[in-house]
């Protein structure tokens, strides 16, 4: 560091060295600046103007910026081509303290850690993925942070890549020393200190977090390698997210013994996510099936879809509840209908939790919780036995939050604080009467100047107020000689003068005042609402779990009333019958003619193999594809 360095330099330089394969994104103002080869780099990938700015006696740096207020747009842009960015906010305002203004990285953005929503595809989860190789098995852990998700497994290396390729992690991170196989996994690797994949520092960074003494609970104390998985993602996640873990309260421990395995190969082949020829989700299966209203659902059914259930008893429960939405057609469309209109809890609670939630948001979590009462009359009514009762604990209205939202937080409030409005009138006694101190300020001015009009008989004499110099009495040049002397001069113009009285000065203040006072005390009184709302949190993700299944169910039972399908009957023996089976996807590109369906028999005692004959594009891969669709 050079000793003539400027203050903020110096400031820019420690705080560089704390996150030296990031870029750091330097609040100044209203814009966050780079510097030296990050501004390089932000310029070069951003398209923006790469200039320079004086660091200290004789030098200056390389520099580029963005406005404070386009964040999002070009987070996104360095995020998704794989960097990892540092926010560092200013922490004081000037003057509050000596000095320069206090700052530091409150977070750090990478591709598998992102909570924005406009970086995040509301249909998919955004995974985080962890990945310790033992001799011939592997440790993988995930986590969404934006839903809660966290789950662990240790599986033989031959599972491992279909797993990862199920996960679609959007960021991978592992041991500085690891050796990983030649995996073709799309996914930025991260490599971190080999000590956070320690056992014993994994396993203790995991019962720290979730305050435990034992790993009993979660299923994986006899898994080392899944512990050691688990427990890296704790400390990456705390360190970017700077210790903000709160929406981690639960870890699961799964078996991929118990699900079908996809790889990558037989995802694309049968186009379950992708249209191969078109690169896109539509046509693709999943385009075909997903139904669904809420962001919660689509994210369940992609999940269902990428990894087939194999428990039959859990099969046949899901069977029974699209056949009853497939069958009470009154209270499908009305389940429709209501999910239409539901926010997406899961992820906006996290917001919640991690006070990055805005006023907004807030009110969308009340209008979706208020409409529960009415859901759980359309399911459960006295007149409708169906077999959802299994999710009918999980769907409670939470009337303790519906109220202290609504009695906090304005119907329409801004979409972040600052503004005045988002506070509910009659919530808070101070805030109240500060804000009638400023609502009658309009009024105050209006008949100031008609008062000074008739004192002083000028009648051109206005009352103004602007950011720079305050609340003002303006009076053309013709008009000076009448000025009286209890007026003080603030500002000359071309066209005449500004003044201020002792009066004028005195209700400034008031009104200054009570505007800051009113923004603080917005901002707390916001905040502690939040707080109140994420004590609730395990209840609204629960609520958040019901719907998801509840709008996949009746997604797939509109699904099947469209088109026609069937309930097929699982066993457990060796026979395939499919009777008039159909293609889901061709079947639907077909215009102007209709697909012909196709019987299938195959069985492990009397009708082992299928000869399938037929010139090309006769339709023998449509029908191959079409068996591996039915049964999966």
């Amino acid at each position: 560091m050079k000793e003539d360095a400027t203050p903020i330099r110096q400031q820019y330089l420690r705080i560089k060295r704390q996150y030296p394969q990031t870029l750091v994104l330097f609040r100044l103002g209203d814009f966050y600046e780079t510097f030296d080869e990050d501004a390089r780099i932000v310029a070069k990938e951003l398209e923006i103007v790469l200039t320079s700015r004086g660091m200290g006696k004789g030098y200056r740096v390389p520099m580029a910026g963005i406005p404070y207020h386009a964040l999002d747009n070009y987070l996104s842009r360095l995020v998704n081509r794989g960097y990892k960015v540092a926010i560092c906010e200013q922490l004081t305002q000037p003057g509050e303290t000596k000095g320069i203004v206090e700052r530091d990285v409150v977070r750090v953005v990478t591709p598998g850690t992102v909570v924005e929503p406009s970086l995040l595809d509301s249909k998919r989860n955004n995974y985080l993925t962890s990945l310790v190789l033992g001799d011939d098995e592997v440790g993988i852990a995930y986590v969404d942070i934006t839903t809660s998700e966290f789950a662990t497994t240790q599986l033989p290396l031959s599972r491992a890549l279909p797993e990862l390729e199920r996960l679609k992690p959007s960021e991978i991170i592992a041991a500085n020393s690891a050796e990983l196989p030649g995996w073709k996994v799309s996914a930025p690797l991260t490599r971190l200190d080999d000590y956070r994949f320690e056992l014993e520092i994994a396993r203790q960074a995991l019962l720290d977090h979730f305050g435990v003494a034992t790993l009993d609970g979660y299923g994986c104390a006899n898994l080392p390698l899944a512990v050691r998985a688990a427990g890296a993602i704790i400390h990456y996640v705390k360190e970017t997210q700077k210790g903000a873990l709160g929406q981690l309260t639960r870890l699961s421990t799964y078996s991929t013994d118990l699900f079908m395995a996809l790889d990558e190969q037989t995802q694309t082949n049968l186009e379950l996510f992708r249209n191969t020829r078109l690169g896109t989700a539509d046509g693709s299966v999943l385009s075909v099936i997903d139904l669904s209203k809420t962001a919660m659902g689509a994210r369940l059914l992609r999940r269902w879809l990428g990894q087939p259930q194999l428990d039959i008893t859990e099969l046949v429960k899901r069977q029974d509840a699209i056949s009853w939405f497939y069958t009470n057609t009154l209270a499908r469309n009305q389940t429709i209908t209501l999910l239409s209109k539901m926010a997406d809890l899961e992820r906006l609670i996290n917001r919640v939790r991690n006070n990055i939630a805005n006023p907004r948001e807030l009110v969308a979590l009340r209008h979706s919780l208020e409409m529960l009462p009415e859901l759980i009359k359309v399911i459960w009514s006295d007149s409708n036995d169906n077999p959802l009762g299994w999710l009918k604990d999980e769907l409670k209205p939470c009337p303790e939050v519906v109220d202290l939202i609504g009695q906090a937080i304005a119907d329409e409030p801004s979409s972040s604080l600052g503004e005045g409005n988002v506070i509910r009138q009659g919530f808070a006694e101070e805030l109240d009467s500060l804000r009638l101190v400023s609502h009658n300020a309009r009024q105050y001015l209006a008949n100031l100047e008609h008062q000074e009009k008739e004192k002083t008989g000028i009648k051109s004499l206005k009352v103004g107020y602007n950011k720079v110099f305050g609340y003002y009495i303006e009076v053309s040049n013709s008009n000076l000689p009448q000025v009286p002397e209890t007026y003080i001069r603030k500002q000359t113009l071309t066209n005449g003068e500004r003044y201020f009285t002792p009066e004028l000065k005195e209700y400034e203040s008031l009104i200054l005042n009570a505007r800051d006072r009113i923004s603080e005390l917005e901002a707390n009184l916001f905040q502690r609402v939040c707080q109140q709302v994420a004590a609730a949190s395990e209840p609204i993700l629960a609520v958040a779990n019901a719907l998801a299944n509840l709008d996949a169910l009746s997604s797939l039972g509109e699904v099947a009333v469209r088109y026609s399908y069937v309930r097929p009957e699982l066993t457990t023996g060796n026979e395939i019958v499919i009777k008039e089976g159909r293609h889901p996807v061709v079947e639907r590109r077909l215009v102007d003619s209709s697909f012909v369906p196709n019987d299938v028999y195959l069985s492990n005692d009397d009708a082992q193999l299928i000869i399938l004959t037929g010139p090309n594009m006769a339709g023998k891969s449509t029908y191959l594809k079409q068996v591996a669709l039915i049964v999966l």
